[in-house]
C-alpha cells in the first residue's frame, strides 16, 4: 500500500475529490501521461489509466485539463477491469510551455509542484539570459523558484559563477551541485520531504537526469544522447514524476529546446485554479 501524504495528498486535495468519491473511485498522483493513457499511482501501488469520458470532454474545450505529471486525478475502476482517469482535481501550481497559435495557452508540463528549480549547466558556460528567462517560466508557475548550478565540479572558478548569476537572479537562491560527485545535494534533498515536489527545468544536456537519479538514489530516468549538444544525455522518456525515499517526489520536464520559451510569463494563475 502507498502512503499519498508522502506524495502531497492533504486535506485540500481530500476536499476536492470529496464530490467524486464513490464505491468504484480512488484518487491517484500521475506519475507520467502518454498519448491517451497515463501512468498513475494510487493507495494500491503503480498503475496504468485511459482517459475517460468526462476528462475528454473538458480536454476538448480546454486542452489544459488534459491530465499532466503532477495532478491529482479521480480514477475509476470498471467491471471489466478497466481504470479510467475521469477528473482532474484542481491545481495548485502549474508549469506551462510555449504558447500556441493566435496566443492559445500553452500546454501544461507539469502541476502540484512546491519548487521549481531551473537547472543551469556551468560547463561550458552558464548563460544568464537564459537563467533569467527560465526564471521568469517558473516564477508564473506559482511555485517557489530556485537555480541549481550543475556540474559545480567543471566549474574553474565556482564562487565567482554563483555570484554573477545570483545578480541575475535577486532573492532566489543560487545552489551549486555536482550529481555525479554528490557536492551540493543536501541543499538540493532540503527542497524535497514528505508530500513536497521539486520540478527540474533547463536546457537538453544540463543533467537533470542525473539528479533525478541521485535524488532517487537509484537510476530511474532512461537517457538518450542529446544531438549537436556536446554529449551530454536527457531523459527519453520525456516528463515524469519520480517519488523519493523519506517522501516528496522530483518532477523532471523536457529540454528547453523542446518547450520552447515564448508566451510562457503569465499564464499560470488559471490552471491554479482549474476544477
Amino acid at each position: 500500500m502507498s502512503d499519498l501524504s508522502l506524495l502531497g495528498w492533504d486535506d485540500g486535495f481530500a476536499d476536492a475529490y470529496r464530490q467524486f468519491d464513490r464505491a468504484d473511485t480512488v484518487p491517484a498522483r500521475v506519475l507520467r501521461a502518454d498519448r491517451g493513457v497515463c501512468t498513475v499511482l494510487d493507495a494500491a501501488g503503480v498503475g496504468r489509466a485511459s482517459l475517460g469520458g468526462p476528462v475528454l470532454i473538458c480536454a476538448a474545450a480546454d486542452p489544459a485539463r488534459l491530465p499532466c505529471p503532477g495532478d491529482w486525478v479521480v480514477l475509476r475502476r470498471w467491471p471489466d477491469r478497466r481504470t479510467t482517469v475521469e477528473y482532474v482535481l484542481p491545481r495548485r501550481t502549474a508549469l506551462l510551455g510555449p504558447a500556441g497559435d493566435a496566443g492559445a495557452a500553452g500546454p501544461v508540463l507539469a502541476a502540484n509542484m512546491d519548487t521549481v528549480a531551473v537547472v543551469e549547466p556551468i560547463s561550458p558556460r552558464a548563460d544568464d539570459a537564459r537563467v533569467e528567462r527560465l526564471l521568469a517560466l517558473a516564477g508564473a508557475s506559482g511555485a517557489r523558484p530556485v537555480v541549481v548550478l550543475s556540474k559545480s565540479d567543471a566549474a574553474p572558478d565556482l564562487d565567482a559563477i554563483t555570484r554573477r548569476v545570483a545578480a541575475v537572479a535577486p532573492g532566489v537562491p543560487v545552489l551549486p551541485v555536482s550529481a555525479s560527485r554528490g557536492d551540493g545535494l543536501t541543499a538540493v534533498r532540503a527542497l524535497l520531504g514528505p508530500g513536497r515536489t521539486l520540478a527540474l527545468l533547463g536546457p537538453a544536456g544540463a543533467g537533470k537526469s542525473t539528479l533525478v537519479d541521485a535524488l532517487a538514489g537509484a537510476t530511474v530516468m532512461p537517457v538518450r544522447e542529446v544531438r549537436g549538444g556536446g554529449g551530454d544525455a536527457e531523459p527519453g522518456a520525456g516528463r515524469r514524476l519520480v517519488p523519493v525515499p523519506g517522501g516528496g517526489a522530483v518532477l523532471d520536464t523536457p529540454g528547453i529546446r523542446e518547450i520552447g520559451l515564448r508566451g510562457t510569463v503569465g499564464g499560470g494563475a488559471r490552471h491554479r485554479a482549474l476544477s
